[in-house]
């Protein structure tokens, strides 16, 4: 039966009339959770969509930003904007996406058979199913896989703060439809690849710290922004994004091609924290943003170093921004791996051993690094807080042997052993670090505008701060050289004295350590999987017991999720972010490869036969009182356990969760 009013009519020419918004959409300005459903998620009945479409079901929508689409054939005479509210319409054969927060002459079609995408000028008519409906807040991209794409969306949001006075969200929703109908006509063999690939979906869903906002680039710092002036705002976002910092770079691309600007949502991955405090009269905000860059983009164990680029594990730009009486001032620190090939391959061991490669290639990798730090933010002072003694001590001394042939006026290295200097409770230490570069922060400074937007300074070098994982010390220091620098700020602006110090404001004071423990949880979680180490002391001033304790229990979260649960995790990264791309041939022959000793190598079947054969031992030895052939027993249950537990030591890297993806370097 053909169901006409299965659609909404073609929007009028005029404004469309309002009716009260709905919870389901709250406005910027609210900042609330946009979780709930425009329609039910379930089908709609073709009578309910009737009755909806005389009325024109409508929602008071948000203030938008219009982009001028700059290309060979638009020179910016037509607006474009970016849509910031969705109805996602699902038929059988295609996704629907509507633009809701203004009237428009196109939907963006998107076929469930393959992925491919179009513009077309109304929504087709519903024949014997109708569509399920559901609101959606943007498009974060298309991923192929083996046979079919995937369309990621924006299901849930939530409004975090403000940036130059536009709202940011948080992604705290995002669904993965399929566009793979032609798998049904697809070989057994593909089918199997697919649903194993499916599974890495799964895993990425649940990616955390993920944010974004409809009116402002969150890829460019203050200074950056400020450099390239009004004429940004002529063009989308996406196209003014730094590629480093654009989490959904690759899944973008598939709509690049098709020019769907107006629907193309850039994401970074990081955090952004802020908070709101009085020094006297004056009304301070205070916002801390991480972008994490995507070019080695992976978990703890399995990315660690650089690659023969230059590209670093866990490189995180930090962005400390003051707002206050008309001033802005912006000071940014980096962080990230130890830039040579090394590797800490997981092997069940708590600390597994540190495999320095391609020794010889140390100089040039690290010089390919501050070369691209030089060209992207000026002179470098690079602070290296590993232990000096120790397994640490080789990377350290690589590292400090690379530099040498390559410092010079615009790039410093500074080694400060953390433990050995400030141990585990004495971080007040970290002024002789500071003393080593106070220098260089005076030199270069940080950017700051006054009330009419001007210029005043710019921030002409960076601190680029190491440490193992680049966390939990990098943290501790990175935040102490935030405070110093907002101090000098406040003091350069004429909010405090030549002597005074934010630790005399206790609000504030205590409202920023929140800020930078928080900045540092975020960051750690996508890396290690668990919230940062000494925690407390950022958080509270002093280490602490409970602090102490909890660092125990996130050590031995790390050391689980590194084993057992981050080659998933990698691989998931991996495919998302670009650096593995499906393959039919190579993934289909693969397949096939895979050793039958590594097929049922599994740890917890080791564990339970190793905790059986302890048991069984001990009951035989109960026994033995009355009978010396239980003693017999008791040896072989003890030896069966001791050979299981020393087979799997010797091949602790088997019975791990490897990425499969993933290629040694050696």
């Amino acid at each position: 039966m053909l169901c006409i009013g299965a659609r909404w009519p073609s929007p009028p020419r005029s404004p469309r009339p309002q009716i009260a918004p709905s919870s389901a959409f709250p406005t910027p300005i609210s900042c609330l959770s946009s979780s709930s459903s425009l329609l039910s998620h379930s089908l709609l009945p073709c009578p309910l969509l009737l009755s909806l479409a005389p009325r024109r079901l409508r929602f008071i929508a948000p203030s938008f930003r219009r982009f001028a689409v700059m290309d060979d054939n638009d020179k910016g005479d037509h607006g474009k904007m970016l849509y910031t509210r969705l109805r996602l319409w699902q038929f059988i054969d295609k996704y629907i996406l509507e633009p809701i927060d203004v009237s428009s002459d196109s939907y963006l079609s998107i076929s469930r058979t393959d992925g491919s995408s179009s513009l077309i000028a109304q929504l087709p008519k519903c024949t014997t199913q109708s569509p399920s409906v559901r609101p959606v807040f943007g498009v974060i991209g298309m991923l192929k896989l083996l046979v079919g794409s995937y369309l990621l969306v924006v299901t849930e949001r939530e409004c975090v703060g403000s940036y130059l006075g536009h709202p940011i969200y948080k992604v705290s929703g995002m669904q993965i439809l399929p566009c793979n109908n032609s798998l049904k006509n697809s070989s057994s063999e593909q089918k199997k690849m697919e649903s194993e690939f499916s599974v890495l979906l799964e895993a990425a869903q649940s990616t955390p710290g993920l944010y974004f906002s409809y009116d402002v680039n969150l890829t460019l710092c203050l200074q950056k922004l400020h450099e390239l002036g009004n004429d940004s705002k002529m063009v989308p976002l996406w196209r003014q994004a730094e590629p480093r910092f654009l989490w959904n770079s690759y899944m973008l691309e598939a709509l690049i091609d098709n020019k769907l600007d107006s629907y193309m949502l850039p994401i970074i991955q990081g955090s952004f924290q802020s908070f709101q405090a009085a020094i006297g009269s004056q009304i301070i905000d205070v916002t801390l943003i991480a972008r994490r860059c995507t070019r080695r983009a992976g978990t703890r164990m399995w990315r660690r170093g650089a690659d023969s680029e230059g590209y670093v594990a866990n490189f995180v730009e930090s962005e400390q921004i003051l707002q206050t009486n008309g001033f802005t001032a912006s000071f940014v620190q980096i962080r990230g791996s130890m830039p040579f090939l090394w590797e800490q391959i997981v092997d069940l061991t708590y600390k597994p051993k540190f495999d320095i490669v391609r020794p010889d290639e140390a100089s040039r990798v690290a010089e390919r690094h501050f070369l691209d730090l030089n060209k992207k933010y000026g002179s470098v002072v690079a602070v290296d807080l590993v232990n000096q003694h120790g397994s640490e001590g080789r990377l350290s001394e690589r590292f400090a042997n690379a530099m040498q042939t390559i410092q010079n006026d615009d790039i410093r290295y500074v080694h400060f052993d953390f433990h050995q200097i400030c141990g585990h409770i004495h971080f007040e230490r970290l002024s002789i670090l500071y003393s080593q570069i106070e220098d260089f922060l005076n030199k270069h400074g940080y950017f700051l505008s006054n009330d009419k937007g001007e210029k005043v300074t710019s921030q002409t070098g960076i601190v680029r701060t190491n440490c193992i994982d680049c966390l939990d010390r990098t943290n501790v220091t990175q935040n102490m050289i935030g405070r110093k620098m907002l101090e000098s700020q406040l003091k350069r602006i004429g909010l405090f004295g030549p002597d005074e110090a934010i630790t005399a404001h206790p609000y504030f004071d205590a409202n920023y350590k929140i800020l930078w423990a928080n900045h540092g949880d975020a960051i750690s979680i996508q890396y290690s999987g668990t919230p940062a180490l000494k925690g407390d002391f950022v958080r509270y001033g002093k280490r602490t017991a409970q602090g102490i304790a909890k660092d125990g229990w996130n050590a031995l979260a790390r050391y689980y999720l590194n084993n057992f649960a981050d080659g998933t995790k990698q691989d998931a990264m991996d495919l998302f972010q670009g650096h593995y791309i499906v393959s039919v041939s190579r993934d289909l022959d693969s397949s096939t490869k895979v050793g039958a000793l590594e097929t049922y190598m599994s740890f917890r079947l080791a564990l339970a036969l190793v905790l059986c054969g302890l048991m069984f031992a001990f009951m035989s030895l109960r026994r033995a009182q009355t009978d010396l052939r239980h003693l017999f027993l008791s040896f072989m249950w003890t030896g069966l356990s001791l050979g299981i537990t020393a087979f799997v030591r010797a091949n602790g890297r088997t019975f791990t969760n490897r990425p499969r993806f993933y290629k040694s370097k050696h």
